[in-house]
């Protein structure tokens, strides 16, 4: 290697060296509710990154954190202003009493050095992408605790304790249903709007219209992800009975729950089936009453043939209620017929085998006559 290139890496090093310094600086601001650290590491030129800065940080005041931190991944892969240098970060953060591990996020930013210090210059990265979006990029988070939650989000005190309140009532029906090993509590995040539901989630708004709330468990569907999220959309949130939210927030954290014994393999109708059965305990509904969309197409002569698939639960699926309903009731048929210890087995079971095999173990037949008897057990009860 040529003295040159040797120059050459040893300042590459000493940059990184000096990024990360400064992000620690950053950091450990945050932990330790120092807005003056903290903006000491912004570009003192830039007097609309400082506000904007400025405000980020106000909106964290309230957060309880047990850690945060920022990872140096990258830098230079994408395009930054002249002068600057692009890097890629791993935002990691847990919250107090919450989260047995951080949940982790990439950022992007745009960095500037001034008489050998650097600075955040930007926020943004390729094509002006924020990266991941936490509650706090969005405005001022009001934080409520309750028994079993902790409620994040947009809104007065008041607004975002009915939620906790529903949340604290789910806790304990889930923790009876659920046998396997979870923490017994849930964090749920309360944006402004749909729009704002999306962002934390990474989808266009459209993705997630109409939809009351989604698990972050869902969507990373693996049991190594360390922390859980229900993220809820306020405005189809609000347009449910008081039913309605029970059922959603008894689903969500049904998700929380299962989320270890859950993996790439357990099939949608399963999981979803699931924590819909979960849901509905105690309610008193009867299956026409649960599943009035399935309950027509049946009645009309035109049953399912075969279990929902994972395309039937897209958000934009034209059968998205009927593959919910189908597969209630396939997990209510499995606790009705073999007992609710046989339904939390062969869940935990599709987790580590293929499905025919799981349903062969626990209930004794495999998938085609679990199927059929499926089928009818679907006009026995909506008829």
């Amino acid at each position: 290697m040529s003295a040159a290139a040797c120059s050459t890496r040893h300042q590459d090093a000493a940059g990184a060296d000096g990024i990360r310094a400064m992000l620690g600086r950053r950091a450990a601001a945050v932990l330790h509710h120092d807005e003056a650290a903290f903006l000491a590491t912004v570009d003192p030129r830039s007097a609309a990154l400082r506000a904007a800065q400025r405000r980020v940080f106000g909106n964290l005041a309230a957060v309880p954190l047990a850690s945060f931190g920022y990872r140096l991944r990258a830098t230079g892969g994408f395009p930054a202003p002249s002068g600057e240098t692009a890097a890629e970060v791993e935002l990691d953060y847990a919250l107090r009493d919450y989260d047995a591990a951080p949940v982790s996020g990439t950022g992007y930013l745009t960095l500037v050095r001034r008489d050998g210090r650097w600075y955040v210059a930007g926020t943004t990265g390729p094509a002006g992408h924020p990266g991941a979006v936490q509650p706090w990029d969005q405005g001022k988070v009001t934080v409520v605790r309750g028994r079993h939650s902790l409620v994040l989000g947009s809104g007065t005190p008041d607004a975002l304790r009915r939620y906790a309140s529903l949340a604290d009532a789910a806790v304990p029906v889930v923790r009876a249903a659920w046998p396997g090993p979870w923490p017994g509590k849930a964090v749920v995040e309360v944006p402004a709007d749909e729009a704002g539901m999306a962002a934390l989630l990474g989808a266009a708004p459209s993705a997630y219209q109409g939809i009351a709330a989604v698990t972050t468990a869902e969507l990373r569907g693996s049991a190594t992800a360390p922390a859980d999220r229900v993220i809820v959309n306020p405005q189809a949130f609000a347009g449910l009975s008081a039913l309605g939210r029970t059922v959603v927030l008894t689903h969500e954290i049904t998700h929380v729950a299962t989320r270890k014994a859950t993996t790439a393999g357990t099939p949608l109708w399963l999981s979803e089936g699931f924590a819909d059965w979960v849901g509905y305990t105690g309610t008193g509904r009867t299956p026409r009453q649960a599943a009035p969309e399935l309950a027509a197409d049946v009645v009309a002569g035109h049953p399912p043939r075969a279990l929902p698939a994972t395309a039937d639960f897209g958000t934009t699926s034209g059968g998205l209620a009927q593959a919910y309903e189908g597969a209630w009731l396939a997990c209510r048929m499995i606790a009705g017929t073999w007992g609710s210890g046989r339904l939390t087995a062969l869940y935990q079971a599709a987790g580590r085998m293929d499905t025919d095999t799981a349903l062969r173990r626990t209930l004794g037949l495999g998938l085609d006559a679990f199927t059929a008897r499926w089928r009818a057990y679907l006009t026995e009860e909506l008829r």
